[in-house]
């Protein structure tokens, strides 16, 4: 798996050569829909882990069953050079996020293992939902907070 990340990761620079604006448009659009699907997947669970609405188990898995798709979601491809913040208008990534890829990657691999996790982890009452929101919003907030802007 590393291997195939850092091939995709290998090939940006070559990919950067002929991009375009359209490029560069398309990888942010993909990366803020990508969060976006993220971000509607957790709302109901965060909801349901605080009791703003009842806890329903079948709601519950369907979320995190999404939530383990996305996190094996290769979104390398969406990081092209020229998409930060300051570079291309929308953009909400840190210019140093280019400079750190391989810490960009762990962060990501925890996010999927934590994803992979949620489908049995939101199992058996609001208390375990909580938890599962805990570990994905904590590999969230990892990211986040070195490399997207507030």
């Amino acid at each position: 798996m590393r291997l195939i990340l850092a091939a995709a990761f290998a090939v940006t620079p070559a990919l950067a050569l002929a991009q375009d604006d359209s490029a560069v448009q398309d990888a942010l659009k993909a990366r803020q829909g990508y969060m976006a699907a993220i971000s509607a997947n957790m709302g109901p669970l965060a909801a349901m882990a605080k009791g703003d609405v009842a806890y329903d188990e079948a709601q519950a898995v369907f979320h995190a069953n999404n939530l383990a798709a996305l996190g094996n979601y290769e979104v390398e491809m969406h990081f092209l050079p020229d998409t930060a913040q300051g570079q291309v208008e929308g953009s909400h990534s840190l210019p140093k996020l280019w400079d750190n890829l391989d810490d960009v990657r762990a962060k990501h691999d925890d996010f999927k293992v934590a994803a992979a996790a949620a489908p049995e982890g939101v199992k058996g009452g609001q208390a375990q939902v909580g938890a599962v929101v805990q570990s994905l919003g904590g590999t969230c907030k990892a990211c986040h907070d070195n490399y997207r802007a507030k």
